[in-house]
This record gives C-alpha cells, structure tokens and sequence, in this order.
C-alpha cells in the first residue's frame, strides 16, 4: 500500500472521468506528462484553485501522482480551441476528439449543451506518486 508522502496528505485527492477504466487512463496521461489540462463544470464537487495541490487517483482509487492547478478559465463548451484540445492530451489531442469526447462524457452525466460553461484547467505534475503503464 502506497503512504501518501506527509507534504501532501491534507490535499483533497480526485479521478478523471466518470469510471474506473477512464480514470486510469487519464491519470497515465498525466503521469507521462501529455495530459496538462482539463475541464470541470463550475458546480462540480472536486473544482480546484489556483495554486492548490489536488492527489490524483487511479481507477482502484490508488495515489498516482499530485498537481497543481495554474489557471482556471472559464469557457463554454462550443469555445473550447484547438490549443486547450490538444493540452488535455486525449485521443489523436484533436479538437474534433476532444468535442465527441467530452459531449459524450456530459451527456453521460446528463448536463451537456453546447453552450455550458466549463471551467478550463491547467495545470503541471509536481510528483508522480506512482508508476503507472504510460504508453497510452
């Protein structure tokens, strides 16, 4: 089991996506260093700070690494760039990708529309925590 290391262990911890298998694959993302970015809606229980450190967890709801959130931005879904596409890191990291995606992931979570406000993360990984499979 892995001991969350003393510096970290008040800082609120989450997982990606909206099941084990995404949350995984998400957190190898991170954890490679492709993955810099993401988007919350602004009501979302786990919505981060500026400056704060969040634990980001597996699909097991393991420890894999910790970030710190740069700049949040909100945006509607339908203003969302090629750019912050590609920084999110997902799939072939094309704006076309990131749209079905995401639509599919706030429809699953019955909020989408197009134009919703998103709140536009990024942010940097401070510590891997974890190894992880980062061929994704």
């Amino acid at each position: 089991m892995l001991t969350i290391p003393e510096r970290y262990r008040d800082c609120p911890s989450f997982a990606f996506g909206d099941g084990p298998e995404l949350a995984t694959e998400l957190a190898a993302l991170v954890v490679s260093g492709r993955k810099t970015a993401t988007v919350n809606t602004p009501d979302a229980p786990d919505c981060p700070k500026v400056g704060e450190l969040w634990i980001v967890l597996d699909g097991e709801k393991r420890p894999v690494c910790v970030i710190e959130t740069l700049e949040l931005t909100p945006r509607r879904f339908d203003e969302v760039d090629e750019e912050f596409a590609f920084e999110e890191g997902e799939g072939d990291r094309s704006l076309a990708f990131w749209r079905e995606a995401h639509e599919g992931y706030f429809r699953r979570l019955g909020v989408f529309s197009p134009d919703m406000t998103l709140l536009c993360e990024r942010f940097r990984l401070v510590e891997v925590l974890a190894p992880m499979d980062t061929r994704a």
